[in-house]
């Protein structure tokens, strides 16, 4: 009696693990989107700051992004268990957040945005009364800001992939992406600001021969690479927004989005192109009808 008990539990736990492992991988396919967009943000924030600070303030604002995600998990789940109608308008909601950020993005221009806050970083670092301490506990403030409204992000589209689970399964899900994200992203970034340096390190290395040669034309190479990641960076997390953010409004329009993946099982190879097409040709409509209400909603308020 004993060793069929067991024998169920093994089963149930089984049953259980296996299901986590299906919804991780579905929502980790639909937060990714974010991450492009993320990893963006968190790299440019870092800008400014002194080579040998850039790790302890990446490192400051990830301790900042789990303590976000330990007030997000709990919160989704109490909305699961309690409020389960509003997990679809959170969904919306997330969706064109994406879109408008995205449209805004485009409208006022990512790369003028990056220079002017380049500049101004500058400026502030050029000034001799610059107190470089407070600046960093600034920085590191906006970025943990900033991390909150793409955490949310995540866990609500996590929240949508396991709608309807058991609870520990939700649990689980939504606990091991936010781990899952935030030690992925903040590696990433910790990677990403050092590659300059690696690059300098590799480009200024003294010797001659094949090998130390080798060294510098690859330091110059990760230098040349660099700000061309960033800048790739942002365009990619810009269209994902588009893609995912288009997506969800798509999913909350079930008539709409069952006519599209109809019309898509009679076009053959492009079968599963169609529907994420779609879905960021709204994403894209959506995002830019959102900027102008919001640009004639300030041009009101003056």
């Amino acid at each position: 009696m004993a060793f069929g008990s067991l024998l169920a539990l093994v089963d149930d736990i089984a049953a259980v693990l296996d299901d986590v492992a299906l919804m991780t991988k579905i929502a980790a396919k639909k937060t990714a989107g974010v991450l492009g967009d993320d990893l963006a943000v968190n790299a440019e924030r870092v800008l400014g700051v002194r080579p040998d600070r850039e790790l302890p303030v990446v490192w400051a604002v990830a301790k900042g992004s789990f303590v976000n995600k330990l007030i997000l998990v709990p919160a989704a789940l109490l909305i699961s268990a309690f409020i389960p109608a509003l997990i679809t308008p959170l969904l919306v909601c997330g969706g064109l957040y994406l879109c408008f950020e995205g449209a805004e993005k485009l409208v006022h221009g990512v790369g003028a945005h990056s220079e002017e806050q380049a500049a101004e970083v500058m400026q502030q670092l050029a000034n001799p009364d610059c107190d470089l301490a407070q600046l960093e506990r600034d920085k590191i403030r906006g970025a943990v800001r900033t991390d909150f409204i793409l955490s949310a992000e995540i866990i609500v589209l996590t929240l949508g992939v396991v709608e309807g689970q058991q609870y520990l399964t939700q649990l689980i899900v939504l606990a091991g992406i936010s781990t899952l994200m935030t030690v992925g992203v903040y590696g990433l970034v910790a990677g990403i600001v050092k590659i300059d340096d690696l690059g300098l390190l590799l480009s200024q290395k003294p010797g001659s021969g094949v090998w130390h040669g080798g060294l510098r034309r690859i330091g110059a190479a990760l230098l040349w690479f660099a700000p061309r990641l960033m800048k790739g960076l942002s365009v990619v997390g810009t269209v994902a927004m588009f893609l995912v953010g288009g997506g969800i409004l798509l999913h909350a329009m079930p008539s709409v989005a069952q006519a599209i993946a109809q019309f898509s099982t009679q076009l053959g190879p492009l079968e599963g192109a169609v529907p994420t097409l779609c879905g960021g040709a709204l994403g894209l409509c959506a995002g830019f009808l959102l900027v102008k209400v919001f640009d004639g909603i300030t041009a009101l308020r003056g």
